[in-house]
């Protein structure tokens, strides 16, 4: 097992759901916390808990995934004692609708495109060289069984899931060589905000989703993403699709009392 003692582990989206589990689980292991998430406040209050509970230190990076400029400006202008990032968990994302592609609203493709597969990029590319350049570090993506298997009506969320995959396959061959290691996580149901954002704060809709089964926690994916970011140098677990065991198929789901 590989130590997460004193390295810097960089989460997107860590405000909520999977990115906040993963916070909390990292700092347990006594990393070194950059977290970043549009929601300011929100990871301020995330910051004084870790550091009350377990004397984490943070650093806090409120902005937009889908901000270059900022990303540019931010991850080349990093504290020296915080710019040697050891693992980019790579983990904002959401879906916007469930609706039919020809119906389909195209500023929702637009900011589900830019988050998932362009601010993935954006961090990667940023904070990749240094990796390679120090010969260390771990890239771990946070993609969905939507992208080995579509779905009715979630034609461009669906794609972009499926551009994490691929990007995180590429990754990997381009580091071939270099002791960087890319991980591809795919979950399946997870209850979080994920339909709260999708139904844009229909709590009802949201909620049908998860309703008669038992879905997977976010604290269950950060397990299996520690899992991964602590095997020894020489394993690379390149990829996981994790499903409740209600769960056989992007649309496959024992539903209980229905």
């Amino acid at each position: 097992m590989d130590s997460v003692e004193d390295k810097i582990v960089l989460i997107t989206g860590a405000s909520s759901g999977i990115g906040a589990a993963c916070a909390k689980l990292f700092a347990q292991g006594k990393a070194k916390l950059i977290l970043n998430a549009r929601r300011e406040e929100t990871l301020k209050k995330l910051a004084a808990e870790l550091e009350e509970d377990y004397g984490t230190q943070c650093y806090l990076l409120p902005f937009d995934v889908r901000d270059r400029a900022t990303i540019e400006r931010t991850m080349t202008s990093l504290p020296p004692a915080w710019s040697n990032i050891d693992i980019l968990i790579n983990n904002a994302g959401l879906s916007r609708g469930l609706d039919p592609l020809q119906d389909g609203k195209i500023q929702d493709w637009e900011e589900m495109i830019d988050t998932n597969i362009k601010g993935l990029l954006y961090m990667t590319r940023y904070i990749t060289p240094g990796m390679v350049e120090r010969g260390k570090g771990h890239v771990i993506n946070i993609g969905s069984i939507a992208g080995h298997e579509t779905y009715p009506k979630g034609n461009v969320y669906c794609a972009t899931k499926a551009a994490v995959r691929a990007i995180s396959e590429g990754l990997k061959k381009d580091l071939l060589g270099t002791p960087v290691r890319v991980s591809c996580i795919d979950p399946g149901l997870v209850e979080t905000e994920f339909s709260l954002v999708r139904f844009r704060g229909e709590a009802e809709k949201a909620a049908k989703t998860y309703q008669g089964l038992t879905p997977l926690t976010p604290e269950d994916i950060a397990d299996v993403i520690y899992f991964c970011a602590t095997r020894p140098p020489h394993v690379n677990i390149s990829e996981m699709l994790v499903i409740p065991t209600d769960q056989s198929g992007a649309t496959m789901v024992h539903r209980r009392n229905e």
